[in-house]
């Protein structure tokens, strides 16, 4: 239950992240934001966009895809081949440890986002803060926060997506078209 809600959190978070523009632009368009240049980056910057991939938290929502990953073939392969049951438990934990250090890939690649979007200055002062008091206690409390934003969120969605369909109808039934 708790990784579906680290999904549902990254979900939310890049779905706002990533739908303001989609939104305000006008159909058929291009996106508004180019690509952010991963090429040019200095070491320097990568390594202050990879401190705040860690001291954020950002990196706990990648721990949770490989075993997630695995539970998933499990899931998938095991009701139709039942007999390999314990010999695929093993084998997946036998892979494990090989396969969560992938996640240092998301890792390294976010550092880079963090780093070409933002200015070495900034980077900094980020760093900064999630290194102060308040910055940790801002960590700390995020799982909590976003755990119960999902709830609201869904929440939220289902009655949005149901009063929006109440809505919907009786509009088309003024038109003669019933759905």
């Amino acid at each position: 239950m708790r990784f579906i809600n680290s999904l549902r959190a990254l979900a939310i978070v890049s779905a706002c992240t990533f739908a303001a523009p989609v939104f305000a632009q006008a159909p058929g368009q291009a996106p508004a934001q180019a690509p952010l240049a991963l090429d040019k980056l200095t070491p320097a910057q990568i390594a202050l966009g990879k401190e705040v991939v860690m001291l954020s938290g950002i990196y706990r929502t990648f721990n949770a895809f490989v075993p997630s990953a695995m539970q998933q073939i499990y899931n998938t392969v095991t009701p139709t081949r039942p007999e390999i049951r314990k010999d695929l438990e093993d084998t997946l934990k036998s892979l494990l440890p090989e396969y969560e250090k992938r996640t240092d890939e998301m890792v390294d690649h976010t550092a880079k986002l963090f780093a070409a979007a933002l200015p070495e200055a900034d980077l900094k002062a980020t760093v900064t803060f999630f290194k102060s008091d308040a910055g940790k206690k801002y960590v700390e409390m995020q799982p909590r926060v976003i755990d119960q934003m999902v709830v609201a969120v869904d929440d939220w969605n289902r009655k949005l997506t149901g009063e929006i369909m109440d809505r919907a109808r009786a509009e088309m039934k003024k038109k003669g078209k019933d759905m």
